[in-house]
């Protein structure tokens, strides 16, 4: 299923099943009265996060803390198959469990297999990291654990009876940080606040260079990342393909020591081959379309050599943050708040009235004509690349944002904290 039809089912549907299953746990809680206290530390734990590559990569610090609070639980992560091989990397989660969204009658059957298995396991601790999912919500309610945790949007305060522990969801704050106050929330105090470095395999740092070789490029030579996609969840990210295709001849022209090679998935080669197909010809001898070319591990492999990585605000931003390489994210759609306290982390952001967008609308104001993005110019953008192959990273240029106190003064009441009624 295409993503925006997951969102507009989701909207529709999995709202009135969370009413109802608001009622209920209301109802039960009355009846019951189970301890939801924070004191005991938790022998299994579930993390869901079902989409976004880059989210997920973003809650590596909370998965890490987790792991090093609690060394004795399980530890479980719930997300879509899209991820397999990202989440056998991470090795703060002890088992992955998948919701199959490739139709609606696989994933009516794959929920009904992950509940069996949850209530089988008994579940102690529930963090849902989807701040606009009711599927997801319904999916914590329905596994019955003990403590569920999720994130507060007032337009979604429909979710506030089903969570016994919600989170206020801050869009101006860095989203790994948001990720994190659950896990103080938890009652964790050693907080890990770096993204996870994956692990590269020798085997996969030998394949992407055999892959090279084989497109006739040169393996050893220094090279450039530029990642000229972004998801069909919010296809505005992008910044025009003519000013990749600018960018690219002048950094070829300005670097001849460097390759350059522009990335993406083999969903998105035929827009990768556009951009490539706008360079001139006579600037192509450096310059490779290498969308398809590499599996994730692979891409790991690439991202971890780089000298530089240039892209918009998706999937491979995150990977390149990971690997702490110089990246220059373009941000339009979103705010680099979210993306702060990241010293590797540099880029634009024009900041105009509509912008951010993307934490309030399905369907931009714009209607696709992003001025947030095209407001960046290449040249601008070419600079920043020079200072940063040249050592020379000026703080203003970072998009690194003021820090924010996440913790009350006193370091025993956790800010953010919203009651149910």
């Amino acid at each position: 299923m295409q993503t925006r039809t997951k969102i507009r089912i989701d909207s529709w549907a999995g709202r009135t099943l969370v009413f109802f299953l608001n009622l209920a746990a209301r109802l039960l809680g009355k009846i019951l009265r189970p301890d939801h206290s924070l004191t005991k530390a938790p022998g299994k734990i579930v993390v869901c996060k079902f989409l976004g590559m880059g989210s997920i990569i973003q809650s590596t610090p909370l998965l890490q803390t987790l792991r090093a609070n609690f060394p004795n639980a399980k530890i479980f992560f719930v997300t879509s198959p899209a991820n397999t091989t990202l989440m056998k990397s991470v090795s703060a989660v002890d088992e992955t469990l998948y919701i199959d969204d490739s139709s609606f009658g696989h994933v009516f059957s794959s929920s009904l297999r992950l509940l069996r298995r949850l209530w089988k396991e008994k579940i102690d601790l529930y963090i849902d990291l989807e701040t606009y999912s009711y599927f997801s919500t319904a999916i914590a309610t329905m596994s019955c654990a003990r403590n569920r945790m999720g994130f507060y949007r007032v337009e979604r305060n429909i979710r506030l009876g089903v969570y016994t522990h919600m989170m206020f969801f801050n869009a101006r704050a860095p989203i790994a940080q948001s990720y994190l106050q659950m896990a103080r929330l938890a009652g964790c105090r050693e907080i890990i606040d770096q993204l996870y470095s994956f692990p590269v395999s020798n085997e996969a740092f030998e394949s992407f260079k055999r892959k090279l070789s084989e497109i006739k490029v040169a393996p050893t030579a220094p090279y450039i990342l530029i990642n000229p996609n972004a998801s069909d969840l919010r296809i505005e990210r992008r910044w025009p393909a003519s000013n990749f295709i600018a960018l690219a001849e002048a950094l070829q022209q300005k670097f001849q020591q460097y390759q350059i090679f522009l990335i993406g998935s083999a969903s998105e080669h035929a827009y990768v081959e556009s951009v490539y197909a706008g360079i001139n010809t006579e600037r192509r001898n450096r310059i490779f379309n290498t969308a398809g070319l590499f599996n994730l591990e692979e891409l790991f492999a690439l991202v971890r050599g780089s000298s530089l990585m240039i892209t918009n605000d998706t999937g491979p931003m995150h990977i390149s943050f990971s690997f702490r390489r110089p990246t220059v994210a373009l941000f339009g759609p979103a705010s680099p708040d979210q993306y702060g306290q990241n010293d590797y982390a540099f880029g634009f952001y024009k900041n105009i009235y509509c912008s951010p967008c993307v934490h309030d609308f399905l369907t931009p104001p714009c209607r696709g004509d992003n001025q947030c993005m095209k407001k960046i110019a290449p040249q601008e953008v070419l600079d920043l690349c020079i200072q940063i192959l040249d050592k020379q990273l000026k703080q203003q240029h970072s998009v690194n944002e003021t820090g924010i106190d996440f913790l009350k003064n006193d370091h025993h009441s956790v800010l953010g904290v919203v009651e149910r009624n």
